[in-house]
């Protein structure tokens, strides 16, 4: 049985994840722009290029907290609903879990890890490479992808015999993990985790490097890839992103008085100095 997703995105009066791609406001051209320029830069060229120049996993040591801590100033681009900074809103999201689902620590700490592969733009990577809505390249773009298919005019990747297809270079029920996506910072902090020998379960790495893939887990795009522990992983995703969504009109967390219950659930999911 398939799993039913809503894609309501209304809660507390507040409607999110609004794109008017004809909207005049700042923040609307800014996240048109942002995706325009994602659509037409990611290539399966692009991201097997970032996947050599990333997964080296040599570009930093140490430990989470102090990774969360250099998102206190970094904004993204990409997000219509909320121009505040990273690091309040991963402790917004993680509470938000942490009530939800008391009894699942390990997804309280996903929820605060989720977004740290924008990291990325930290430390010089532009913005359309690591925050946003991500798809799977080598295959062609799902008609719910944010802003359509007109927005990946002059991708190359549209003129290839194979990558133009709706199935591409994929085979049906191959799997989503087995999908090469678009670069972005899920699949950067998924594969450090993986990469450091994290023990958080699958289901909350799942979460972690889908929460952003929109199209498959809130429209059902792509579903031809899908396996049967697809199927039983989706929920772990939805668990992860209607905190992630709707923490965004939170009040501002106390990080300090928080900072001691996180560095516990690190010490016994994610210890140490980590590779970046």
């Amino acid at each position: 049985m398939k799993v039913k997703i809503s894609t309501n995105y209304e809660a507390d009066g507040k409607t999110y994840r609004n794109y008017d791609q004809k909207a005049e406001d700042p923040i609307q051209l800014r996240v048109k722009n942002h995706y325009f320029t994602q659509h037409q830069k990611q290539t399966v060229e692009f991201v097997k290029k970032m996947h050599k120049k990333w997964l080296s996993f040599s570009h930093a040591k140490m430990p989470i907290l102090d990774c969360l801590d250099m998102l206190a100033n970094f904004l993204d681009e990409s997000d219509p609903d909320v121009d505040e900074a990273n690091l309040m809103h991963a402790y917004q999201t993680a509470e938000r879990l942490r009530v939800a689902f008391p009894d699942k620590p390990w997804m309280h700490l996903a929820g605060l890890v989720h977004d740290l592969g924008k990291i990325m733009s930290v430390w010089g990577e532009e913005q359309w490479a690591v925050t946003g809505d991500t798809f799977p390249v080598g295959c062609a773009p799902a008609k719910d992808i944010v802003y359509g298919k007109e927005s990946f005019e002059g991708n190359p990747d549209l003129e290839h015999d194979v990558y133009s297809t709706e199935n591409g270079m994929y085979n049906e029920k191959c799997g989503i993990e087995n999908l090469l996506m678009a670069w972005s910072h899920d699949e950067y902090i998924y594969q450090v985790l993986i990469n450091h020998k994290t023990t958080l379960p699958d289901e909350a790495l799942y979460a972690i490097r889908f929460h952003s893939f929109y199209p498959y887990h809130s429209h059902n795009n792509y579903t031809q890839f899908e396996s049967e522990r697809d199927i039983e992983m989706k929920p772990a995703i939805m668990m992860l992103n209607n905190c992630d969504l709707y923490s965004k009109n939170d009040e501002t967390p106390d990080i300090q008085k928080l900072k001691p219950y996180y560095q516990s659930l690190i010490d016994k999911y994610i210890p140490g100095i980590v590779s970046w």
